[in-house]
Parts: C-alpha cells; sequence; structure tokens
C-alpha cells in the first residue's frame, strides 16, 4: 500500500512568488534607482574632483606670478642708480630706468614713490601692449598711508584689487631701502589678470573661468555671459558652508562650477572652473536606459523561473525529504529511483552517491583522524625546521650587510697606510741627512714637501682613528641590532656629520675630485647617529666610485617647514649629495633599493648598502629619493625629520 505524501499547510509556489518579490524584484527596482542616482552624484564627484585640481593648478600659477615679481623686485630695489635719484626725488630719470625694465618684465605697471609717499613716476603698459608713463605735474599723488605703515613692519604688502573694468589687479608695494637701511621710497608693482590671461588659463585648463571678488561680484571671467549677472548672484555660493560645487546653464549647454577661494597678500578673491556637462548627461542618459532594460529583463526572467521551479522542482523535491526522513533512522544507505534526465534527476543522482559516500565515510572516518594526527605532527616538525632556515637567511643577509659595512672604512685605514708609510720614509730620510748632512737639510725638506707632510700627517692619523672608530661602532650597532632597548637618540650637527665622512674618504678624494659645500642654518636632528652617518657613508662612498677620473661633487642642506603636507611645526632637513659620474639608466634606478643589487663586478659589492640605508631613513620616518641621467651625473636627495615617530611615540626616550 503507497503511503500518502503530506501536503504542506502553506504552497511553495505562493510563497516562492512572494519571497521572489519582496526580496528580488523591489531590491532591484530600489538599488537600480539608487544606482543611477548614485552613478549621477558620481559624475559630479569626479567633475568636482577635475576642477579642484585645476583650482590648485590656478594657486600655482598665482605663486609663480608672485615668485617671479618678488625676484624682479629684488633686483630692482638694489640698483644703485634707482636708490640715488630716488633719494634726490628725480622722477624723470626713474622714469626713464623704469621704461626698459618694464618692456623685459610681464607685469602691468611699474610705480615709484619719495620716503613721503608722493608718486615720482609710473610706467604701465596699455592694452596694445605699448609702455606709457605717468609724472604728476600740478597736483601729486600720494602712496595710502595705512600701506606705507604696514610696508614699515614688513618688507612686502601683497593685496589684489577686483572692479568691474573686468580684470583683477594683483599688487606688490615694497620698501627701498638706502645702503644705511634707511627707506628712500617705495615700489609698486601691479599685475593685471585680464580678459587675455584668463582666455590662456582657459585653453590650458580646459575649462570656463570666473575670477570673483570677496563679495560675489564678476571681476573678469572667460565668456562675455558670465558679466550679465546680477553682481550677488555667486555671493550664495560663496558662504562659509554652502556647496561649492553648483550647476549653470550657459548658452543652453549644462556646465558644472566649483568655487575656490584665492589669497593674495592680504586679500582674498575667489575663482570658480567650470565644465560642460554635455556629454556627462549623454553617457547618463545611456546608462539609465542599459540599467531599465537590464531590469526588466530580470523581471521577466525571476517570473519564468518562479514557474518552472514551482512546476519542476516540488515533486522530487517531496521524494527527497521522504528519504531524507527514513535515511535519519538507519545508518545504511538509501536510495531514490531517478525518473528524469534534467538537474533534477542530476540531484537524485547525487543523493543516491551521497548516501552510499557517507555510510563508507562513517567507517573511514576514524581511520582518517589516526592519519590526520600524525599528518599534523609532521607539519609542526616541518614548521620548527622551516622558521629555522628562515632565522638562519636573515642571519645571513645581516652578515652580509655587516661586512659590507666594515670594508668601507678598512678600507678607508687601509688606504692612507700607503700615504703613512710615504709619509714616514721620507721623515726618516730627513732625519739622516739632518744628522749626517746638515746642509743639504733645507733641499731635501723641499723636495720631500716637508710642510705638506706635516700639514697632512695628523690628517691620515685622525682619519685612521675615524675609520677605526667607524670600525667600533658598526659592531656595537650590531649589539644594538639585537638590543634595541640599548639603543639611544642622539642629537646631532648634519654639516658635523658629512664633513667627517668627507674626512674618513680624504684618501680616495684627494688630487681627484672637488667637493663644493652648500650649507644652509639647520636644525640638529635627533637620531641614531652611527645609522645616519653610515647612510651619508654609504651615498658618498658611491658617488666617488661612480666618478671615473676627476670630477665633482655638490653637497648642500637646508630646513624644510613642510614636506609632503605634513606640517610638523618641528621641521625637516633636506641633505642633496650629487656627483658629476656616469649616472643611470631608468631601469637601474628602479631597482637601486633591492637587497643584493649592484652594478659592480663580482667580488666588488654586496648591492646592501643602499637597501640598508633606506631603511634606516625609513625606520627615522624619512624619505630618500634619486635622479640620474646617464652621462650627466646622480643626486640623491634626503629628507629626515628633527624628531623621529620613535620620539613621538616614547617621549622617554633620551637625546
Amino acid at each position: 500500500m503507497k503511503t500518502l505524501r503530506r501536503r504542506p499547510k502553506r504552497s511553495l509556489r505562493t510563497i516562492l512568488i512572494v519571497w521572489f518579490g519582496l526580496f528580488s524584484i523591489i531590491p532591484l527596482a530600489f538599488v537600480t534607482a539608487y544606482s543611477m542616482v548614485k552613478y549621477e552624484k558620481a559624475i559630479d564627484h569626479e567633475l568636482s574632483q577635475r576642477l579642484s585640481g585645476n583650482a590648485r593648478e590656478i594657486e600655482v600659477v598665482l605663486s609663480d606670478l608672485k615668485a617671479n615679481m618678488q625676484q624682479k623686485r629684488d633686483r630692482y630695489i638694489r640698483d644703485p642708480s634707482l636708490i640715488y635719484h630716488m633719494t634726490v626725488g628725480d622722477g624723470s630719470t626713474i622714469r626713464g630706468l623704469s621704461t626698459q625694465w618694464i618692456r623685459n618684465d610681464n607685469v602691468s605697471s611699474l610705480t615709484f614713490f619719495d620716503r613721503e609717499g608722493r608718486m615720482l613716476s609710473s610706467v604701465f603698459k596699455d592694452d596694445k601692449d605699448n609702455v606709457r608713463s605717468f609724472m604728476p605735474v600740478q597736483d601729486a599723488v600720494f602712496l595710502s598711508a595705512k600701506y606705507m605703515a604696514d610696508v614699515k613692519d614688513k618688507k612686502e604688502l601683497s593685496l589684489a584689487e577686483t572692479n568691474e573694468n573686468q580684470k583683477v589687479s594683483l599688487i606688490i608695494i615694497s620698501r627701498v631701502n638706502g645702503s644705511g637701511g634707511r627707506t628712500v621710497g617705495y615700489l609698486e608693482q601691479t599685475m593685471a589678470l585680464d580678459r587675455v590671461f584668463v582666455q590662456r588659463l582657459k585653453n590650458r585648463l580646459k575649462s570656463e573661468l570666473i575670477f570673483l571678488g570677496d563679495g560675489g561680484q564678476v571681476a573678469v571671467a572667460s565668456h562675455q555671459d558670465f558679466y550679465l549677472y546680477k553682481k550677488d548672484f555667486f555671493r550664495s555660493y560663496l558662504r562659509p558652508g554652502a556647496d561649492p560645487f553648483f550647476d549653470l546653464t550657459v548658452r543652453n549647454n549644462p556646465y558644472g562650477f566649483l568655487t575656490y577661494p584665492l589669497n593674495w597678500g592680504i586679500t582674498k578673491f575667489y575663482v570658480a572652473l567650470g565644465a560642460s556637462k554635455v556629454e556627462a548627461k549623454a553617457v547618463l542618459k545611456n546608462v539609465n536606459f542599459a540599467f531599465m532594460t537590464v531590469v526588466g529583463a530580470v523581471i521577466i526572467l525571476l517570473i519564468v523561473t518562479i514557474l518552472i521551479t514551482s512546476n519542476w522542482v516540488l515533486k522530487p523535491l517531496y521524494d527527497l525529504v521522504d528519504a531524507l526522513q527514513s535515511f535519519e533512522s538507519q545508518e545504511q544507505a538509501v536510495t531514490i529511483p531517478v525518473k528524469n534526465d534534467t538537474e533534477i534527476g542530476l540531484l537524485t543522482e547525487s543523493f543516491n552517491e551521497m548516501s552510499k559516500k557517507i555510510s563508507q565515510a562513517r567507517g573511514d572516518l576514524r581511520k582518517k583522524i589516526t592519519e590526520l594526527e600524525a599528518t599534523n605532527k609532521e607539519l609542526k616538525d616541518t614548521q620548527t625546521k622551516l622558521v629555522h632556515s628562515a632565522k638562519m637567511v636573515s642571519l645571513g643577509q645581516l652578515v652580509a650587510g655587516v661586512a659590507h659595512e666594515l670594508n668601507n672604512p678598512i678600507g678607508f685605514i687601509y688606504s692612507n697606510m700607503t700615504h703613512l708609510k710615504d709619509y714616514s720614509e721620507k721623515l726618516i730620510k730627513i732625519a739622516e741627512v739632518a744628522e749626517n748632512e746638515p746642509a743639504k737639510l733645507h733641499d731635501v725638506k723641499e723636495d720631500f714637501e716637508f710642510d705638506y707632510i706635516v700639514k697632512d700627517l695628523p690628517k691620515l692619523v685622525a682619519s685612521c682613528q675615524d675609520g677605526a672608530r667607524r670600525t667600533r661602532d658598526i659592531v656595537l650597532g650590531l649589539r644594538n641590532f639585537s638590543r634595541l632597548e640599548e639603543a639611544k637618540l642622539q642629537e646631532i650637527d648634519v654639516h658635523q656629520s658629512l664633513d667627517t665622512t668627507l674626512d674618513l674618504l680624504h684618501g680616495e678624494i684627494k688630487n681627484r675630485l672637488e667637493i663644493h659645500r652648500q650649507y644652509e642654518p639647520t636644525p640638529l636632528i635627533h637620531c641614531y647617529a652611527s645609522q645616519i652617518n653610515q647612510v651619508f657613508m654609504n651615498i658618498l662612498s658611491n658617488a666617488v666610485q661612480a666618478i671615473e677620473g676627476s670630477g665633482h661633487i655638490w653637497i648642500s642642506t637646508t630646513a624644510l617647514k613642510d614636506f609632503k603636507g605634513s606640517k610638523d611645526r618641528r621641521g625637516w632637513v633636506q641633505i642633496s649629495i650629487q656627483d658629476s659620474g656616469k649616472g643611470m639608466s631608468t631601469s637601474t634606478i628602479e631597482k637601486i633599493f633591492d637587497p643584493f643589487f649592484t652594478t659592480k663586478g663580482v667580488g666588488q659589492g654586496t648591492g646592501l648598502g643602499l637597501s640598508i640605508s633606506y631603511g634606516i631613513i625609513q625606520n627615522h620616518g624619512g624619505e630618500i629619493q634619486v635622479r640620474s641621467e646617464e652621462g650627466v651625473g646622480t643626486e640623491f636627495i634626503v629628507v629626515i625629520p628633527v624628531f623621529p615617530p620613535l620620539q613621538e611615540k616614547n617621549p622617554t626616550l633620551t637625546s
């Protein structure tokens, strides 16, 4: 008698339809709508990022303009003729001088005032770029007393003027001092950001531009239509907290605009950059159409899937449920007859195979557990051996690095011994002549360069002592490598470290290389002194070896307040070491800091020097950069913070 199959209380077909509707179609529609909105926002965000980059480029352009004006200003106010004629109030001669200057300058006007602020002369370029001049004849023209007061306290005063004459005037007012430091007058430089300048920027940045005053009024723009807007139209986009990105239609074309603040001395003004959204709108329309098409196709496919699933899956599923229920009550395999060759039939065959394999697996399980325990023990033994092998590899690399580092100071001592031997033989010879033939003593001393020996011998001895001390420091550094808690930060002078390193290299530099030092005042840095000296030694030694025959090495230092956006109030120190050697190719530069990479012959280098140096500077929170050109030379730039990150994390470390 056939057992009746139990009927479910609820229809699975109905449940599938409701489930697919609630958890598939509705979420899919929501995700589609959300994706279209987010995609449009992503387009606006990408456009905003692009315009923001253009705005920063404008900042750089203004900064370059200001630097150029300051450079020309410094040249003008140092001219003795200008200082003299400003002292005596000779406006005619000043006009002649400034007329020649402005022809080679990109400013729009140069105006000179005497020490009381009275205008002496003004030269300027008109709309056709012709140079014209103005000298007050009857009514005197004075410089603003407020500006004069501000300039007295500092070297210059920068301000910008925005008006309705379609330009922005960038002004620098500078004090002119005589030889005794006494103020003899003032110089006003004016750079006009007019429509020609804005048009060049537009062609360069591929964006529409509007320069706005602090109140939002249009000063100069790249499109004539922008002058037609009301004076306060853009003011709402400049308020604190307002979204700087907004949409604007220009000649029936949609544009996205971004307002960006600019500073010129004491004056703040704005630039609005715009890019067309026509192509973005077209792409968005196609994307939306594609989204809707895909959603419609997916909905239809889901409905068809529901119908097929409910008709083809339910009956075989009941058979599987019955078989599973019987399989749970016995340990032997249970099989179900295969009634079709579809995926349901394949599922039934899989169930039958699974039933047989489970029965067989139960018998093999205990055996497998025993084998796994043995394998686990073997894996633990292998792991121990691998860890030991990794330690030995690390130890080998460390030993190779220490051998490389010891080779340099020992080499310096060895190279100096030749000169010491030569000097000692000459001194012995001079002593013998002084004892046996005093009359020839003077001639022998000149032949043997006795004065030079007396001067150079202490240096060679000191160099050997420094080499021995460096060897000792390397051994101490190896001990500190294994016991880092004993390593201490020290306060060192970068210039002294560089000079000491050059002294150690004196034997290789002498009579062959010329050293050019350009040291600027720099703060003392807190670091692991022996490691930083090791970096200088590696770089300078490579520079010396890179020069075949005679050559030059340039060393410069400078203090930095800002490095790659990190405005640490304690600052950074930058060291540049440049040689006139053979240089390196691009492929070599890419591998220069890799361990064991070297361009030297076999037995001449381990390839660890620069790799170790790179790690030292990284651990100090700094950076090494390299620039090179074949046939020209190589430059290494090392930037080190005054206080490394370790000092910040553990303030108890002593200097």
